[in-house]
């Protein structure tokens, strides 16, 4: 099970994300989401667990749990669209065929 953790301390390391979330059983992987220029923290992170059971229970303990200072929110991830993203834009002219009087 994939799940998004947000509000992260800036200065929490993937390290820290994934011993935080070992307690409830094994961590496929835990990344903390950094700016590509920077290189510093957005202040989030996903954290997979194999085992669904052990997933929600570190979502019903971790949810609302203070780390570093902030309360962290932790919830099941929403899966990426297959578009990539980026939408919304709209650059149609529109409005052809008719007749604008001003």
């Amino acid at each position: 099970m994939n799940m998004y953790v947000s509000n992260l301390g800036f200065h929490v390391s993937d390290e820290d994300l994934n011993a935080l979330f070992a307690a409830f059983g094994e961590v496929t992987s835990a990344k903390v989401i950094t700016d590509r220029v920077t290189g510093k923290s957005r202040g989030f992170g996903f954290v997979e667990m194999p085992q669904a059971a052990e997933a929600e229970e570190a979502i019903a303990k971790l949810s609302g749990r203070e780390v570093e200072g902030r309360t962290i929110s932790v919830s099941v991830a929403k899966p990426r669209s297959e578009s990539g993203g980026g939408g919304g834009r709209n650059f149609g002219g529109g409005g052809g065929g008719r007749n604008n009087r001003w």
